[in-house]
């Protein structure tokens, strides 16, 4: 065969093996086979997205587990999908529109929607076509998107049920409002910003001759207040409940309730209320039967038609901007002498995350959903274990959330989306059905329909995911082998919003849970532990870090990052510095291929006779176990540890050094196919982290066809004789080089210097050892002799204990004593100075209430660096003592 390239090239391999894999059909789930099923649903991304770092972390994790189940013999499902976004799509296209001067309304409903489609059909498969550069593995056949006719089958066939069963009604509510948009949006889609703003002090006459002051950061909002709430409790204003203001600007009355919502200690102890443009003032609305007028229409402009008769200047607040109103009310106060002062106010302000406009609580009729009903059984399914969260403490979140649940508005005010099934007639009442001919039978022949104009929330789609993308409402062979799901891969934030929805929905029209175990990663912060954002300009671009560095290297970064219950961090540095590693497997690979290694199929390691071979074959026995454990448990640093361990410490710094001269001695034999074999079962352990590097070896090395490797069985424990004598021999040997090999740097024993080591108090056995193995000892320690010692210990010399003997280290003449022992003095003194230094900012509570998160983690970070530095260099100045 053609020998290996010097280096690595991923360009060159990647996109070939992966078009391999594909043509094989790899991927493919197979239904119809016996083999037990193994299924993950992906968190369906935007068809508007592109490949960004958490992207890259999700899918790399969700692949690992496909891939190892895969190799396990388990019949793998990695169900692919995109969802059809609403509100970014129907942007994005809007935008494209705009370059050309029109607007969607002059193009109509259904003109539109065919541009949409068309640009799905353009540009909507950018995110999957990246996801084949990260490598991902899902079954690209069974693609499905949330507009596909089979998943609105299943949007449709949902509502429609659960709108039967009252689950699902209309109800005048607030709402999240988009004034730019003219949407309802959902949380999620509302981002908190901070806003140095203003606190206005106005004073409302009080009938009979008192005034009460209110403080309100929306002085505009007056224009529909229906009362002023005090503290049932507050001996300042209580005898006032019962009584009526007089509301500047508009001269109406308004009553004066007891509410506690109302605090005595915040702001001045009064409380305007708006019911139509404040979530809790609607609350208190409704507890106190109070009028709910709307003050805004859906543009965010001053409407008057709900307020009655008003007086001139009011009046001309019609159609005025709302902060434009806002303007002209506070001047106008100001003339009246009503405005009693003005303060600086930081407060947090919501904005829509599309739009990036102010977002106001708007009182309109939408389409809700029981959420409170649908999440009893979500929550008895976690209460119960039959769904796990990982780690656990995220369960606490889901209770949090699921228990204070509120009605879900699942209506849009947009065009591109699952059209919400239900009709009118021209008297208002509502038909719903799964189609129009269905709304139709059930009005009677002859009466005009008209469908809902409005599209549903694409939370509702995607909520239906786990069963829906198999096939439901059939009953298809891949719902009865596939559901439910085994793991579910996402990160905390969508936790309510989508896995929780999954959990309502499917226990509602399934017999059983969505998924057994939501296994949940952090957030991709750089190496600092900053929270990646354009404004810092620490965003990374995982398509740049694989063009220069290969996926393989990207990969092993996120999962080796990837700790259960932290965030992963990553920056250019850390995936450059991880590329060594790939570099490293090449280069081992190279000098096993120039030794003449190759695959023997016929090689038991139960033959191995050698120490060193029984060795390795058991060390790759416990890296066997303990990457099958981490995986099974979800811990994907863990398993890139053992992987890295065994690949960079036990086969390349160990096996191959001390198997060196035995390539070209009567022992090259067994050497040449314990290496192979161990060398095969390291390239599956590696595949499912590192797939292009280890595909293109595996094909190489002749152990398989090319792309074969992802469906080669994943390697189980290996019978070898004499494993636990082997692997104590060996690693007596791995310990003494080690230690040699610290005490000469600690001391800074010159490479080119060698020096005797004497054993004290050795068994024969240990001196047995030491005399067989002498050669390595002398050649990777930089040893020139070792024996039992005579006599006294040398003075000046360094001493380490291992096992029931004692290293000993003659120094004398090899180094300045005095000088070395002054410099870990001196080192070991900055060392604990520095400790120190950080433990003392950790434990100042002023520092550790006011420091963000990723700056108290960089301290204990630098505390557990000083701290073991410190150890080390203490006990360097033991072993001189």
């Amino acid at each position: 065969m053609t020998a290996l390239e010097k280096t690595f090239e991923p360009a060159s391999v990647e996109a070939r093996l992966y078009q391999c894999w594909e043509d094989q059909g790899a991927f493919a789930a197979h239904p119809e086979s016996a083999a037990d099923p193994y299924c993950i649903m992906i968190p369906p991304p935007n068809v508007t997205g592109s490949l960004h770092v958490g992207h890259a972390l999700t899918m790399t994790l969700q692949d690992i587990f496909i891939r190892f189940r895969r190799m396990q013999g388990r019949d793998a499902l990695w169900q692919p999908g995109t969802d059809h976004a609403g509100i970014a799509t129907q942007m994005v296209v809007e935008r494209l529109l705009d370059k050309e001067g029109v607007s969607r309304r002059e193009l109509g409903r259904e003109t539109f929607l065919s541009r949409v489609w068309q640009w799905k059909g353009e540009s909507g498969g950018t995110i999957t076509r990246q996801l084949r550069r990260l490598g991902a593995s899902p079954d690209w056949d069974r693609e499905r998107f949330t507009m596909d006719e089979g998943l609105s089958e299943a949007v449709r066939e949902v509502f429609v049920r659960l709108f039967h069963e009252g689950l699902i009604y209309q109800d005048k509510r607030l709402v999240n409002w988009d004034t730019v948009l003219q949407t309802a949006i959902s949380d999620l889609e509302v981002e908190s910003r901070e806003h140095k703003g203003s606190m206005w002090y106005i004073r409302y006459p009080v009938e009979g001759g008192e005034g009460i002051t209110v403080a309100t950061t929306r002085p505009e909002t007056m224009l529909a207040d229906t009362a002023v709430a005090v503290h049932p409790e507050n001996e300042r204003f209580k005898h006032l409940i019962g009584r009526h203001v007089v509301l500047p600007v508009t001269g109406r009355r308004i009553p004066i309730i007891g509410d506690d919502y109302a605090d005595p200690e915040k702001g001045t102890g009064a409380v305007k209320i708006t019911p139509a443009h404040d979530f809790n003032d609607f609350e208190v609305g409704k507890r106190h039967g109070l009028a709910m007028p709307s003050m805004l229409d859906r543009q965010g402009r001053v409407t008057l038609a709900e307020l009655g008769d008003l007086p001139a200047f009011a009046r001309t607040l019609d159609g005025e901007d709302r902060f434009a109103a806002r303007k002209k009310i506070v001047a106008y106060l100001e003339e009246t002498g009503d405005l009693v002062e003005i303060k600086p106010h930081q407060h947090m302000v919501p904005y829509g995350d599309r739009s990036g406009s102010v977002i106001e609580p708007f009182l309109t009729t939408q389409w809700y959903c029981n959420a409170y009903v649908l999440a009893q059984p979500a929550i008895e399914a976690v209460e119960q274990g039959r769904v796990k969260f990982v780690p656990k403490q995220w369960e606490n979140t889901f209770f949090a959330w699921l228990r204070d649940i509120q009605p879900w508005c699942i209506s849009r005010q947009l065009w591109w989306g699952h059209r919400i099934p239900a009709w009118y007639d021209e008297t208002g009442k509502v038909y719903v059905a799964r189609s129009e001919a269905e709304a139709q039978a059930q009005a009677g022949e002859g009466v005009r329909l008209t469908q809902d104009e409005d599209v549903l929330d694409t939370w509702f789609s995607s909520a239906l995911w786990p069963f829906s993308t198999l096939g439901w409402p059939q009953q298809t062979p891949e719902l009865g082998k596939y559901y439910p799901t085994d793991v579910l891969v996402t990160g905390f934030d969508i936790i309510f919003f989508w896995v929780a929805r999954m959990m309502m929905m499917s226990l509602h029209f399934m017999p059983d849970v969505p998924f057994r175990t939501v296994y949940i990663h952090g957030l991709v912060r750089d190496e600092k532990g900053q929270k990646m954002s354009k404004s810092k300009g620490n965003v990374l671009d995982p398509l740049t870090l694989i063009e220069e560095f290969g996926t393989d290297a990207l990969r092993y970064s996120v999962a080796a990052a990837a700790g259960q219950g932290r965030d992963v961090k990553l920056g250019r540095k850390i995936v450059e510095t991880n590329r060594s590693f790939v570099t490293k497997l090449w280069n081992a690979a190279r000098f096993l291929e120039m030794n003449g290694v190759t695959p023997n199929a016929a090689f038991d390691p139960a033959s191995a006779e050698l120490p060193l071979n029984r060795w390795i074959l058991s060390r790759a026995n416990a890296a066997i176990v303990a990457a099958t454990e981490a995986l099974e448990t979800f811990r994907p640093d863990g398993f890139a540890a053992t992987a890295y361990h065994f690949a960079w410490d036990e086969l390349c710094d160990w096996f191959i050094e001390f198997a060196k001269p035995g390539f070209a001695s009567d022992e090259a034999a067994e050497i040449r196919d314990t290496a192979a074999y161990v060398l095969g079962v390291l390239l599956r352990l590696l595949h499912p982290l590192m797939p292009f590097v280890t595909e293109a070896l595996w094909g190489h090395f002749g152990y398989g066809p090319e792309g074969s490797l992802i469906k080669a069985p994943w390697p189980v424990p290996a019978s070898v004789t004499g494993e636990a004598e082997a692997a104590a021999e060996i690693g007596w040997v791995v310990g003494v080089i080690s230690e040699i090999r610290s005490i000469r740097a600690e001391m800074n024993v010159p490479p080119s210097q060698k020096s005797p080591v004497l054993l004290q108090d050795a068994a024969p056995a240990t001196l047995a050892r030491a005399e067989a193995h002498f050669e390595a000892i002398s050649r990777l320690a930089r040893v020139s002799e070792v024996g039992a010692l005579a006599g006294e210990v040398p003075k000046n010399a360094a001493q380490a204990v291992l096992g029931e003997a004692t290293l000993i280290l003659p120094l004398e003449g090899l180094i300045d004593l005095a000088v070395e022992k002054k410099r870990l003095q001196g080192a070991l003194a900055k060392a604990e100075a520095e400790l120190l230094k950080v433990e003392q900012k950790l434990g100042n509570e002023a520092f550790t209430s006011r420091a963000p998160e990723e700056i108290l983690a960089e301290h204990r970070e630098r505390a557990e660096k000083f701290a073991e530095e410190a150890k080390r260099l203490a006990a360097a100045l033991g072993r001189l003592a």
